[in-house]
């Protein structure tokens, strides 16, 4: 009987167990005090370290497919592997940092020589190509402000040199050492750090000669190794004067670039690590909104001036009831996200805080729209789906409401709604927190002649990579043995194919006469319809109808104008106006609900008795992104029964608000508007 042929999954883990056996048997070796033999033991440290990264390579290829008989926990097994190669990984990675120190006693090796004289000769080469030309010379500056700006991250691709063997830091908080080779500290502890390394873990030394290894997000350099930073930082400040023109040209270029250059290489680091598939990139809609309000509902809300600037091209009053006139736009609809199937889990070593979907108009090219995001639920028991809208008692919060509108004018015809799955997510290493694309899906809105698609169920494929690659698959997996032939081979591959399920709706009558209130572009909550229109038929009567003048352009006295659009952005401060509108409003006759004036003044109202307040409190954190802490202490102050808003408790000495800004209570049209 021939013998049975072993899976390549088996394989892995022999192999896995083969490098468990060496690396034990390694670590005790090293324990023995006898320093001769260090310089070999590391030189099988490294060994044994690329070999558990080529065994990681290569279990990331794996798919159940390859496998010749069917295995029960496919995955499960698969994730465990990955655990065992990486607490393999970083046990050699402290064992060859704790060995480093003896390897620098017994000299420097070949490769560290000629490392050393590669870098000589490219700072040679440096200084004398400084006069070739404009853009060397702007690269040059880059790379020596890079060098000054990095400070205590320029020696993190090794041990430290022998001249900076005495520079101290004091410990931030105090940390616990979890694993073998960790070092605990107390907060204010100085400690001496021996090697730093890229992964963010330094290996320092106590006061009591104990060693091992520490975040570096829990260190800062001692006040006298600041200030003799300083003393350097100036220095070269001095002499970069003498060029001030090619500075100020670059100063704004190059720290953008340095950004997204940091951020890729960070999410190829993890990609490499197996923490996260190949088709995962850092979220370029999340970059867009951490830009400022461009991209934002506060700035998307405001009027949009004509071009003569003189009046607004998307609000207009009619002269016959006083009212706004509502004007249709190229594009309004209503949509519903359904689910996300197939969606590859982010692996080992990252905790996720928050899985969303974030929609804007694209027209292949250029954002066009404000983004907004909806925030998926998601089971532990189907990790790799991903629902919205989920059953609740009470008003679902419209973070989480799958149901959503969109306008927009543009007349591109490739005009259509970009879709994103984005996770952020904290290393379970260093503690640092980042936002990543799970792949993006973009649904063309008008066919190739020009007219609106049909209004129905879609199911969109997810693409990996960023809008602006092509031909990025979200794993390697599903094109690594060839596309299938038979029909029922592409039914079962197309069932692993990661889709977004969207629905689009027709506009029913009350809601378009809403959506026509509203500005020529933007996406938003359907659940904040009514709040949006009514605020702009409050901005059109003090805009178009309280102005001596449409040339006047004063200061206007309106806290409800001035302070709305950055409540807009706040979804859970939208939340609890929803509540408090929808408690009003059901205490309102049927006549009144139709009654514009009367939905004015109650607007007004309601916004100041319950929301304005909370705006500036002085007790409300700031608003953070997928931080449960802060989301939990802001929905206590919100929903506090002592919140309820008199003049009494206004008037209190319990009652806290921020400094008093002339911003709160003032519009001011020329900064506001769209231009």
């Amino acid at each position: 009987m021939p013998p049975k042929r072993r899976g390549p999954l088996q394989t892995v883990q022999r192999e896995t167990d083969d490098i468990k056996r060496k690396v034990d048997a390694l670590v005790q070796q090293a324990a023995k005090p006898n320093a001769s033999d260090m310089t070999e033991t590391l030189k099988r440290c490294k060994e044994l370290q690329r070999a558990v990264e080529e065994i990681m390579k290569t279990l990331k290829k794996l798919s159940k497919a390859d496998e010749p008989a069917p295995v029960g926990n496919y995955e499960q097994c698969k994730r465990e592997e990955e655990k065992r190669l990486l607490t393999l990984h970083d046990r050699l990675q402290s064992l060859a940092l704790q060995l480093q120190p003896y390897d620098e006693m017994a000299g420097p090796s070949s490769s560290q020589t000629e490392q050393e004289s590669e870098e000589e000769n490219s700072d040679e080469e440096d200084e004398s190509s400084e006069d070739e030309d404009a853009e060397e010379e702007v690269q040059d500056d880059y790379d020596e402000d890079d060098d000054a700006d990095s400070g205590d991250e320029d020696a993190d691709t090794g041990p430290t040199a022998p001249g900076q063997g005495s520079v101290s830091y004091v410990a931030l908080s105090a940390f616990t050492g979890e694993e073998e080779g960790d070092l605990s500290i107390q907060k204010g502890e100085i400690l001496k750090v021996l090697s730093k390394n890229k992964d963010g873990w330094w290996l320092a030394q106590n006061s009591n000669g104990q060693k091992g290894l520490v975040p570096k997000t829990f260190l800062k350099m001692s006040s006298s190794q600041d200030s003799e930073r300083e003393n350097e930082d100036e220095g070269e400040s001095e002499e970069d004067e003498e060029e001030p023109d090619m500075k100020s040209s670059k100063t704004s270029n190059w720290n953008t670039v340095r950004k997204a250059v940091t951020e890729i290489d960070a999410t190829d680091v993890l990609s490499a690590m197996g923490a996260i598939p190949p088709g995962f990139r850092p979220s370029t809609l999340s970059r867009l909104l951490e830009e400022g309000r461009s991209y934002r509902a506060s700035h998307f809300i405001q009027p949009k001036l004509s071009q003569s600037q003189l009046s607004f091209k998307d609000l207009h009053m009619d002269p016959d009831t006083g009212k706004v006139h509502g004007h249709p736009s190229r594009v309004s609809l209503t949509l519903t996200l359904w689910s996300c199937r197939m969606i590859p889990p982010p692996g080992v070593g990252l905790q996720v805080l928050s899985r969303h979907v974030r929609l804007c108009a694209f027209n292949g090219s250029q954002v066009l729209s404000n983004i907004h995001t909806v925030r998926a639920t998601y089971n532990s028991k189907s990790p790799k789906t991903w629902s919205f809208s989920p059953r609740m008692t009470g008003m679902l919060p419209s973070l989480l409401d799958g149901d959503c509108f969109l306008r927009c004018d543009s007349e591109s015809p490739d005009l259509g709604i970009l879709f994103e799955l984005g996770v952020t997510y904290i290393r379970n290493s260093t503690g640092e927190r980042g936002d990543l694309s799970c792949g993006w899906a973009f649904l063309k809105l008008f066919d190739e002649s020009g007219a609106p698609i049909a209004l129905r169920t879609q199911e969109l494929t997810i693409h990996g990579g960023t809008p602006f690659e092509k031909d990025t698959d979200m794993d390697t997996t599903s094109t690594k043995r060839g596309y299938p032939t038979g029909v029922f081979q592409q039914m079962l591959l197309s069932r692993k194919i990661p889709k977004l399920v969207v629905k689009l709706k027709s506009v029913n009558t009350r809601n378009r006469e809403l959506l026509n209130l509203l500005p020529d572009t933007i996406v938003g909550s359907l659940s904040t319809l009514q709040l949006l229109a009514t605020y702009r038929q409050i901005l059109a009567d003090a805009l178009l109808l309280d102005r001596v003048t449409m040339y006047n352009a004063d200061l206007i006295c309106s806290s409800v104008l001035a302070s709305f659009p950055d409540v807009l952005d706040q979804p859970d401060l939208m939340d609890a106006f929803r509540k408090s509108w929808s408690e009003s409003e059901s205490n309102l006759r049927r006549s009144d609900k139709r009654d514009v004036n009367v939905l004015k003044q109650m607007f007004v109202t309601v916004y100041m008795g319950s929301v304005f307040p909370l705006l500036y409190s002085a007790e409300m954190p700031a608003p953070c992104w997928a931080d449960e802490g802060v989301e939990s202490q802001r929905a206590r102050i919100i929903y506090s029964p002592s919140q309820k808003t008199s003049v009494e408790t206004l008037l209190s000495s319990h009652c806290s608000h921020q400094a008093f800004d002339i911003r709160q209570v003032t519009y001011d049209l020329i900064s506001s508007a769209q231009h």
